[in-house]
């Protein structure tokens, strides 16, 4: 005989005791809840015909899956533990028809209760292939940035970013939801630096106080700092160089052995003292870079400039000559160019290439005797370089050199570079830099 369940009483008093009727209410309350909970997995769910003969006569093994015991609730409005137990009424009548009944459960021990309880709280709407998908996409987007650029990758990152944000917004068990803090935090942390790249400083800085938040949040302090790194990065390049040391100093406190320090001392601060016109620290940041660099053994090659991995010495270096040019010590920024050379030439990265052409090019002209000839054709060579993917250092560092090359402006050589400079800057990127850096 059935068991006489609330299951079976409220679907009697809605008049859903056939299969067809049940089943498609079923069906749609479980779109309505995916659609609620921006869970899409629910609005597939469907009931057997064997199911449901089971539920109506309470001959349950255990309860239904967790997404189906989601759908159950939302439709019949009572928790499972409920539905498939009997109406208080019912059990009262088969315990005086038992002769020898066993004393009576304390209510807070309901055995379907806790193991729905349980189940509901480490339910998930990110399995582990779906964690995948975001941390594989992740990488691919920093492994195409320096040949696609941030103008057609921020699409992509984007929709990265919201679905991270979409699930956070539903139920994982810790260890799912901590690596959606890490995936997420990376997302903002990429828009940052696509942000910076483009010369949009208000929306990097906004990107990477995300990161940094959402990184902290979990204690992620690998990404913290490489976050805190891009966003001192974007107050360099909006000439805010005291702000840009400062920030690079305060993460650097967080963790000073951390190999994400090297691109904080000589990207964040090496770079920022050196414009501001303090020699001692600059170098002394630099120093203290290479030294941490021979202590976590990084690679010698130049690693990609979006990279969460940490510098490569060859990008330290680079860094360095950057400093070295501010300072104008030439002896130094040619002495170091020329050591990575090697490096940088066989490189993938042509905005590499081209800003340490451009580095060179500042330091030849500020040598006792310019060499105005070599300068402007090292300048000539980083324009085309970056062809039509310029990004905001690359241009700001053209500019700069060709106002360097100013008193010199009758020479052929530095017409020609003119020329090509005017030309570049006339793409549709390279002008909307133009006029952010008129609006900073």
């Amino acid at each position: 005989m059935p068991r006489t369940t609330l299951f079976r009483r409220l679907v009697q008093q809605r008049h859903l005791t056939t299969y067809e009727s049940f089943s498609a209410q079923f069906e749609r309350s479980a779109a309505k809840l995916a659609e609620l909970d921006r869970d899409q997995r629910l609005a597939s769910l469907q009931v057997s015909s064997r199911q449901f003969d089971r539920w109506l006569g309470g001959e349950l093994r255990g309860l239904p899956r967790p997404d189906t015991c989601r759908v159950l609730e939302y439709m019949l409005g009572r928790p499972v533990s409920e539905l498939f137990s009997m109406p208080s009424g019912d059990a009262a009548r088969t315990a005086q028809a038992a002769p020898k009944s066993p004393p009576p459960r304390d209510p807070g021990d309901n055995p379907l209760e806790i193991v729905a309880r349980a189940r509901h709280l480490t339910a998930s709407n990110a399995d582990d292939a779906t964690l995948t998908f975001l941390g594989t996409s992740l990488e691919t987007v920093t492994a195409r940035y320096e040949h696609d650029g941030p103008h057609a990758l921020r699409p992509e990152t984007r929709n990265l970013r919201q679905l991270a944000h979409t699930l956070l917004d539903g139920r994982q068990p810790p260890r799912v939801r901590k690596e959606l803090f890490r995936l997420a935090a990376r997302a903002s942390g990429l828009l940052g630096y696509m942000a910076v790249n483009t010369g949009d400083f208000t929306l990097a800085e906004a990107y990477c106080t995300e990161a940094l938040d959402l990184s902290r949040a979990i204690d992620d302090r690998d990404t913290e700092l490489w976050a805190g790194g891009t966003l001192s990065l974007g107050l360099y390049y909006a000439g805010r160089y005291g702000e840009a040391d400062a920030c690079a100093a305060a993460a650097i406190e967080r963790a000073p052995t951390s190999s994400q320090s090297i691109r904080l001392l000589v990207n964040g601060r090496a770079r920022a003292l050196a414009k501001a016109g303090n020699r001692r620290a600059s170098e002394h940041a630099v120093g203290q870079a290479l030294d941490l660099s021979d202590r976590h053994d990084v690679p010698v090659g130049l690693t990609s400039c979006i990279s969460f991995e940490p510098y490569g010495r060859a990008r330290t270096l680079a860094n360095a000559v950057t400093a070295h040019v501010s300072l104008h010590d030439t002896p130094k920024a040619l002495n170091n160019a020329e050591h990575i050379d090697d490096l940088v030439e066989h490189s993938d990265s042509s905005w590499s290439r081209a800003l340490v052409r451009l580095d060179v090019s500042t330091a030849l002209l500020r040598q006792p005797t310019p060499d105005l000839d070599h300068s402007m054709t090292l300048g000539r060579e980083a324009l085309r370089l970056c062809g039509d993917s310029p990004i905001k250092s690359v241009w700001q560092r053209a500019n700069e050199l060709y106002e360097q090359a100013r008193p010199w402006r009758k020479h052929p050589a530095v017409g020609e570079y003119g020329d090509e400079l005017r030309a570049w800057s006339s793409q549709p990127a390279a002008l909307a830099m133009s006029s952010r850096s008129r609006a900073v």
